[in-house]
């Protein structure tokens, strides 16, 4: 493979739209109060919040589980996701130089939450079910000191880890039934819990605040109420709201100098809570907003009059203290994203499907223009007509629906266009007929106009879901690739066959080469395959992947092909050699579609975790 050669340089990565909204505590203000911090996929991301710019910090093998920024800003922590019987690393990073200081290894499958001290000298980590231990990290060494089981064995998961403010020594767990204060014993390398009294209570801690001076600390819990525990007598001292308990769970919680207390529920209500209400019982809630998804952090800018909310649906908000005002700034898919697209010759937007919505973003800064949601149902295929006037879509409940690309407003609904769905879907030069493809293999033509639509011919040949439409652009030809091992070329105007191609393989993509005389496969065999149009022959073949190709596009002047697939690579080969000349490294999950914008200067992959990326084209071919 190209790997092997070291021929191969490293496509850049130019920006990412993106948010893993359900990691606990996911989003972080860094203490320079000028950049978020978060992940994407694998991919942690440094924001700045000035001019909206990215860098990239890419180095797990997995997805980011859990995120920290040490107090003085000087380092980042982040934990992943290995696959099961795997050891899963601890990354910290120098901020500044955005370089990768260490890789720490112990915990198994999963870490699921980590803490500096106060000073930076020590790291502590929380393993996963899997795992069960929290270890405590020398940063300075970058060894582990001590070790030890996060809970008893009659208590369940433990979720949540906060470090004391002014003790370097002195750190808080909490979970499902376990509620306990830890002190490092450093010269004897031993760390010692003491369980906390909560009587009769039983409550599963999500998250943990300590204050200031380290005198109590406040955990959410599932129940939507909040506990209040002395961090010196380890017994609780109150807990509430009894009667205004938050719908779905306390996630989040962030404490303010004023005493109040910020927390994020389950059904997207942020709350100002007041501080003295443990002791009042009364006038609990100051104020409330809700957002879209359950609240998974809250990160304050500063002393908090401004703050930063990240949802479980992948979006981020930007709140004022003083009036609960807030606005939306990032948003993106929060599942798998099934197709993307350009307008025909125009490269400032794409547009991109997932379940619920189709989405237009502007290409050069990443903003959402526009959203159509359909609810419940998933966007199999989108393209846009060659006048750029209408977005077509499929729909997995066997709807073409056709939306005007400026302001959403659905043109016309084809129903029962398939059988399975709609699959794949394309439309001619002239912007008169649409060919679409089903999950139950028919290929059909329709007459189209925005009073009138017409079913023109079923071709029905393929016995698998058709995957892939591309329109020769004299519109008298297109082909359709399957995922029963068949490419067909029809004849548009008799609507016929004219060429059949057969591969042991579930053909995923195809693609014309510009001239029209050849066309490129991809599938799940891991080869891509290059065939003669004129008698569907075999010219070549070469081994793309080490698993699945998903996506594949060609240059508009032919010269390159990129490819992706489910080992989260985008590939760029010279089409004449058949050698890989870049790889980009940044996609956590299978890339599911990509795409070389008309223009040539950017490449950009969606995946199965719902990331958007995109790839600076290297100069030197544009």
């Amino acid at each position: 493979m190209e790997e092997s050669g070291g021929q191969t340089r490293q496509l850049q990565l130019a920006s990412t739209i993106g948010f893993s909204g359900d990691i606990h505590k996911g989003l972080l203000v860094h203490p320079d109060r000028q950049h978020l911090v978060h992940a994407i996929g694998s991919t942690i991301v440094i924001q700045d919040l000035a001019d909206g710019s990215q860098k990239f910090l890419v180095g797990h093998t997995g997805d980011v589980s859990c995120l920290t920024v040490s107090r003085s800003g000087r380092y980042i922590a982040s934990g992943q996701v290995a696959p099961m019987g795997f050891k899963a690393e601890i990354i910290i990073w120098d901020f500044e130089k955005r370089t990768l200081k260490c890789r720490l290894t112990l915990h198994k499958v999963r870490v699921y939450a980590l803490a500096f001290s106060p000073n930076d000298k020590f790291l502590v980590s929380l393993g996963g079910q899997d795992d069960g231990s929290v270890v405590v990290w020398d940063v300075a060494s970058e060894q582990a000191i001590c070790g030890s089981p996060a809970a008893l064995q009659s208590a369940g998961v433990t979720y949540a880890i906060a470090y004391a403010n002014n003790n370097d020594y002195k750190f808080v767990t909490g979970g499902n039934q376990t509620l306990r204060i830890w002190e490092l014993d450093l010269p004897n390398r031993k760390i010692r819990p003491t369980d906390c009294g909560l009587g009769q209570l039983k409550r599963v801690v999500k998250c943990i605040e300590i204050n200031e001076d380290d005198s109590v600390f406040y955990c959410g819990t599932t129940t939507g109420d909040i506990l209040q525990v002395n961090m010196n007598t380890h017994l609780m001292k109150d807990y509430g709201p009894q009667k205004e308990r938050l719908s779905l769970g306390i996630l989040s919680l962030s404490l303010l100098t004023t005493g109040d207390i910020l927390a994020g529920a389950g059904d997207g209500t942020v709350a100002l809570i007041s501080g003295a209400a443990f002791a009042k019982k009364k006038n609990y809630i100051k104020n409330s907003v809700k957002v879209q998804g359950p609240v998974t952090s809250i990160s304050l800018r500063g002393q908090g009059h401004q703050f930063f909310v990240g949802t479980e649906r992948s979006e981020i908000y930007r709140f004022n203290l003083a009036d609960f005002s807030n606005e939306l700034i990032t948003t993106c898919h929060y599942s798998a994203i099934n197709d993307i697209n350009f307008p025909f010759g125009y490269s400032d937007v794409f547009a991109t499907c997932s379940k619920n919505d189709i989405r237009v973003w502007n290409a050069n800064n990443n903003r959402l223009l526009l959203r159509i949601t359909v609810p419940n149902i998933v966007c199999e295929t989108i393209d846009f007509t060659r006048d750029g006037k209408t977005i077509i879509s499929g729909w997995n409940d066997g709807k073409i629906r056709a939306f005007t690309p400026e302001s959403g407003k659905e043109i016309y609904t084809l129903h029962d266009a398939h059988n399975k769905g709609v699959t794949a879907i394309a439309s001619t030069s002239d912007c008169q007929r649409i060919i679409s493809g089903g999950g139950e293999g028919q290929v059909r033509v329709w007459q189209i106009s925005a009073k009138k639509q017409t079913l023109l011919e079923a071709m029905k040949e393929h016995k698998g879901s058709v995957s892939c439409i591309k329109i020769r652009k004299n519109d008298q030809e297109c082909v359709t690739a399957s995922t029963d091992g068949t490419c067909i070329i029809w004849d548009l105007q008799r609507f016929v066959r004219n060429q059949i191609i057969f591969a042991n393989t579930l053909f995923k993509g195809v693609c014309y080469r510009p001239d029209e005389c050849q066309i490129i496969t991809c599938g799940t065999d891991r080869k891509i395959g290059y065939w003669e149009t004129y008698d569907g022959t075999q010219i070549r073949e070469l081994e793309g992947s080490k698993s699945s190709i998903n996506g594949m596009d060609i240059a508009p002047d032919g010269l390159f092909v990129v490819t992706g697939g489910a080992d989260k690579v985008i590939r760029m080969w010279k089409y004449n050699d058949g050698e890989v000349e870049y790889v980009g490294y940044g996609h956590s999950s299978d890339i599911s579609r990509l795409r070389i914008c008309p223009n040539q200067k950017h490449i950009v992959s969606v995946s199965v975790d719902g990331a958007v990326m995109r790839w600076k084209y290297p100069s030197t071919f544009a």
